[in-house]
């Protein structure tokens, strides 16, 4: 192992792995954002320098109720999501109880169900309750919006307990104890003890929920019914072609806002591990 870190063709070859990853990965997205200000269509070669496809971005209703749904449903989803997950990791990682093997496998088996079959069985399950309440009350809830948060719920919960388990497990039970000793209530211990050292997991489990739920397509084409979600919007706008300039400017907005706020994420991080650390 040794002579491999110490061998130059070999840290010339991780280099170049390195560089063609991040070229893979990031040079898509660099083509993303300089055909949002092509003047043409989205082929190459390029023509002139405009912003007339956010301005029209801007001036589409339909796309920008889209983009609030979606955000709606994001932001609702992630929250319930996280409080979940933190209820699930400390009953996984605090407490012994019957049946404990069973209820690891309930909440991680979204990790390998396709979400087309999720749709499809909330699908049902939705028709089915509302012939159920039809019948018995004479009401009826429909899909949309709510139906698609549930189903988000479900399909990030694992990945959200999956990021706080880890940091739950560092966590020494004694810091509990202590503070149940000097008579905190099991919430003030909560607050006061346990959220602010689950903080940069919880940040990290809402960021991961909410990416999931924004751009998430197979469960609300299922459940959203007339209310589009901007994935669904999207994948409907590409059967038309002089959409795409648009889409592309839109998605570029959405890529940028998704860069900020990952850094102020990961800045907010590093100033609280770095606060606990010293305090």
């Amino acid at each position: 192992m040794s002579e491999l870190a110490a061998s130059p063709r070999a840290m010339w070859g991780l280099r170049l792995f390195f560089a063609l990853l991040v070229a893979f990965l990031y040079f898509p997205l660099i083509v993303l954002l300089i055909f949002s200000f092509n003047s043409g269509d989205v082929t190459f070669p390029l023509q002139h320098f405009t912003t007339q496809w956010y301005s029209t971005a801007v001036q589409n209703p339909a796309l920008l109720s889209s983009l609030e749904r979606s955000a709606i449903v994001a932001i609702a989803s992630s929250v319930i999501t996280v409080v979940l997950g933190v209820l699930a990791s400390y009953a996984l990682v605090r407490r012994g109880f019957w049946g404990k093997p069973a209820f690891s496998a309930v909440v991680f088996a979204p990790l390998v169900i396709p979400y087309l079959v999720f749709g499809i069985s909330l699908l049902v399950l939705f028709s089915a309750f509302d012939k159920l309440l039809t019948v018995t009350m004479g009401t009826y809830i429909g899909l949309g919006l709510h139906a698609v948060t549930i189903g988000h719920v479900v399909v990030a919960l694992p990945y959200t307990i999956l990021t706080i388990t880890p940091l739950l497990e560092r966590l020494s039970v004694s810091l509990e104890e202590a503070a149940h000793d000097l008579g905190a209530s099991p919430w003030g211990t909560f607050w006061r003890v346990t959220f602010p050292l689950l903080y940069p997991a919880l940040v990290s489990a809402f960021l991961i929920a909410l990416t999931l739920s924004f751009d998430e397509y197979a469960i609300a084409s299922f459940l959203a019914g007339s209310s589009q979600t901007w994935p669904v919007f999207l994948f409907t706008s590409l059967r038309v072609p002089s959409q795409l300039p648009e889409l592309v400017a839109v998605s570029s907005v959405i890529l940028l806002a998704s860069v900020i706020m990952v850094v102020a994420a990961e800045i907010g991080r590093r100033r609280t591990e770095r606060r606990y650390a010293l305090g």
